[in-house]
């Protein structure tokens, strides 16, 4: 069958439905006091326009079928209960068939009670089952609905209409009259049986829908809160029709609700938020019972005190606090639904100032990163939070519970430069963030940005201590090595050559010169050995010349077939620091060899100005520029260690009309001057 009859039938179907309970009403009205069941009619219209329409937008959707067959199934039974009644009750005689109709009502329940409160749920939002698993749940549930219709069908009496007049009892035509209350199969066993195949199947059907919605993710979780919502609050609906008869008609309109709430979460999921509206029936719910609760409590309260019966004053006055205590009411109450579902974050001042506070009380860098994802997770109800440093390789620096597949990475920036990542978990899985959250997280993210750049400045001064002490051992021990192995034996040799000479100088002076001459050698490579170890602590150019003078010295090793080199600098130079003046002329030194080596330029410029608190080095090249997927090598990382050790910076970027450019600013103490 096509689309467009598939559409036609799911209509002919509903309308067929509209008709029978419009029959069913009217049959009700002209059957005068004796009118019963007509509470669920609203939600048999709802089910079946509801479920054409789905049918309509999703032909191969079961739910829609289910809803349209379930509401001409109960559509049938009403009618041709309301039909026996008035033909064998109210006007006896008066329409042909009324006693073969007395018995379709006795079991055409058991179809549309299956499709509707069993299969529905099972099938519900997609029109599939959760996995293969619960076909087995849908085969019970047809199996026990063909049992119970099978034994509605044969019971003796009515279980529908329940009409009794003084002139008789409707009864079932095809009721099995032996069956005495003895029997094994005596209706009140039947009604034991159906009863245990009911409540089977409802924890069958209750299972499903939490498994449904433990699997279900974004758009499928708000599709079964949907449900959850209107079903959650049919109980409060069926007792008050209970306690008050006026309003069960009231509870049929709002059993009318959860079809319609199905058609929304099908075909209109993301047009209301279902989030709000829960949140709000939490709120007017509670606001609704504490009036009531305050207005009976004083009521009864002060009139028994005063033990009078005009309770119109006391009312008034009752009236006139609660008007007053209203909005305060209200105002508590939406606070403390809204910190149970999305925890403080209407509160974002709160939770920013509690976070402020636990960094300010935390004693070690160590422990602010996880007094920051501790906060969060407790402010938000998140069931994980983590924090990451680093962009190339992150390490988790801090985490709070348990970690979950697929969680929200946020970025952690510090002045545009990425710091690392804060990673979240939903308060349910499928879940995502609302935009209160999103406004909430990014102030987090700015407070935790800060904390996590100052955490990382903590741990890169740590290791860059570690560093200096490593190397500073290590150079002393390279010297060490060096004057122990190299000059202390070549000076020992020295003065054995030189004690021999003396000896030779007046019994052979000709072997004298000789060992002399050999002397003179070795004392010439113990000079080499001797600068070759001062070259090493420091560029002795710059002791000789100074740096701009040493910087031109350097540019003029390349020769003619380097680059044309132009040194840009306010002159002259003031005395800077040892360790500026080391810096500045190794990077300086290093991005020369990186031009001459890789950029292949043919123009390079070197400026440096000093500011009133730093040195800034500017190499500029009119070369190839850095490819996409350029990566730092050893030499471009020595110059970021070099400026990072004296707390500057060194970047490198290519340029828009071609080259590389390096900048290069570090801090110059005031005061402090070259050696």
């Amino acid at each position: 069958m096509n689309t467009p009859r598939i559409v036609l039938v799911a209509w002919l179907m509903g309308a067929l439905t509209v008709v029978l309970v419009a029959g069913s009403i009217g049959f009700a009205i002209v059957s005068g006091p004796r009118r019963d069941h007509l509470d669920y009619l609203p939600f048999l219209i709802a089910c079946a326009i509801v479920g054409s329409v789905i049918v309509t937008r999703q032909p191969g959707n079961q739910v829609g079928w289910l809803l349209s067959g379930g509401a001409l199934s109960f559509a049938l039974m009403s009618f041709t209960g309301h039909y026996a009644l008035y033909g064998l009750v109210t006007a006896p005689g008066s329409l042909p068939g009324a006693r073969i109709l007395s018995w379709p009502q006795t079991w055409l329940w058991v179809p549309g009670a299956v499709s509707i409160y069993l299969l529905l749920p099972l099938y519900f939002p997609n029109g599939h089952l959760v996995s293969s698993r619960w076909r087995l749940g849908s085969r019970f549930a047809v199996i026990a609905g063909i049992i119970v219709a099978i034994a509605a069908s044969v019971i003796p009496g009515d279980d529908m209409i329940q009409a009794r007049t003084g002139e008789g009892v409707i009864v079932n035509p095809l009721g099995i009259d032996g069956w005495a209350e003895s029997s094994p199969l005596s209706p009140a066993t039947l009604d034991t049986v159906m009863s245990v195949l009911s409540f089977v199947m409802l924890c069958i059907v209750a299972a499903s829908l939490v498994a449904r919605y433990r699997r279900s993710r974004d758009i499928e979780r708000q599709q079964m809160k949907w449900l959850t919502y209107a079903i959650a609050g049919l109980p409060v609906f069926i007792v008050s029709g209970i306690l008050y008869e006026p309003l069960k008609l009231a509870g049929g309109f709002f059993l009318a609700a959860i079809p319609v709430a199905v058609g929304i979460a099908i075909l209109k999921y993301d047009l209301y938020d279902i989030d709000l509206i829960i949140n709000r029936t939490l709120v007017y719910g509670a606001l609704t019972g504490a009036v009531i609760g305050i207005y009976v409590l004083i009521v009864g309260y002060v009139g028994s005190l005063l033990r009078t019966d005009s309770s119109l004053p006391i009312s008034l006055a009752t009236t006139g606090i609660v008007a007053v205590l209203f909005q305060p009411l209200r105002e508590r109450l939406q606070r403390g639904v809204n910190r149970l579902m999305y925890g403080e974050r209407d509160e974002p001042y709160a939770v920013i100032s509690r976070l402020g506070q636990r960094i300010e009380d935390t004693l070690t860098p160590d422990a602010v990163l996880p007094a920051i994802v501790e906060t969060v997770a407790q402010a938000l109800k998140l069931p994980y939070a983590a924090i990451t440093l680093g962009s190339q390789s992150p390490v988790i620096a801090a985490a709070s519970g348990t970690p979950v597949h697929n969680p929200v990475h946020l970025p952690l920036v510090y002045r545009n430069e990425p710091v690392g990542e804060l990673i979240l978990a939903p308060r349910a899985p499928g879940e995502t963030f609302s935009p209160a959250d999103r406004r909430l997280l990014n102030d987090l993210t700015r407070q935790a940005g800060i904390a996590a750049h100052a955490v990382r400045l903590s741990n890169e001064l740590q290791h860059s201590r570690e560093r200096l002490v490593t190397a500073r051992e290590e150079e002393r021990r390279r010297l060490r090595r060096d004057l122990h192995d190299g000059l202390g034996p070549a000076l020992a040799s020295m003065t054995l050559q030189a004690e021999a000479a003396r000896d030779l100088v007046n019994a052979d002076p000709v072997q004298a010169d000789d060992v002399l001459a050999d002397l003179t050698a070795g004392l010439q490579e113990a000079t080499a050995d001797i600068r070759r170890l001062v070259y090493g602590l420091r560029p002795p150019a710059l002791d000789d010349l100074g740096l701009l003078p040493a910087l031109r010295n350097q540019a003029t090793r390349y020769g003619p077939g380097g680059p044309h080199i132009t040194i840009v600098a306010d002159e002259p130079m003031p005395a800077l620091p040892a360790a500026v003046e080391v810096a500045a002329y190794r990077i300086i030194q290093e991005a020369l060899a990186n031009v001459v080596r890789h950029a292949q330029a043919t123009i390079c410029t070197i400026a440096i100005s000093l500011t009133a608190d730093h040195l800034k080095v500017d190499i500029t090249d009119n070369g190839t520029r850095l490819p996409d997927t350029w990566e730092s090598g050893v030499g471009l990382r020595s110059m970021r260690e070099r400026a990072a050790e004296l707390g500057g910076t060194c970047s490198v970027e290519s340029l828009e009309s071609g080259g590389t450019r390096i900048a290069a600013s570090l801090p110059v103490w005031v005061g402090e001057q070259t050696s």
